[in-house]
């Protein structure tokens, strides 16, 4: 039987955290939401993450230095940046980094689902 994917959803807005752990538990993931990169990193669902929907800016370690750590360990999590405070330069970073996307809040439903799907390789290979 296929292990259901684990994302792991990090943001320090407490609204944007239970609304994105909602979305994804309604589609059949498991979820697990943290205020901040410190408090993934310490728990015990960093190695079950399948994914990572993360906060670009937040206090303590950002989104950017989370993934820089990270790929650093050699994990290559695919992750799902999002941000109140869209910058190209790290927009650039992010995704020249590896992240799926990067993507401006607030964002919809069917958009994170879409790039949840990228990330899990279920897009059907579009």
């Amino acid at each position: 039987m296929p292990r259901v994917p684990v994302i792991s959803i990090i943001d320090d807005d407490a609204s944007v955290r239970a609304a994105a752990n909602r979305l994804v538990r309604s589609l059949g993931y498991i979820a697990y939401p943290f205020a901040s990169a410190r408090e993934f990193l310490e728990s015990s669902q960093l190695n079950d993450t399948s994914c990572l929907i993360a906060d670009v800016q937040m206090p303590g370690m950002s989104g950017l230095e989370l993934q820089s750590l990270l790929r650093a360990q050699g994990r290559a999590l695919p992750i799902i940046f999002i941000t109140a405070f869209p910058e190209e330069s790290v927009r650039k970073r992010a995704l020249d980094a590896g992240a799926i996307c990067f993507l401006i809040k607030p964002f919809d439903g069917p958009t994170l689902i879409k790039y949840l799907d990228q990330a899990l390789g279920q897009d059907g290979g579009s």
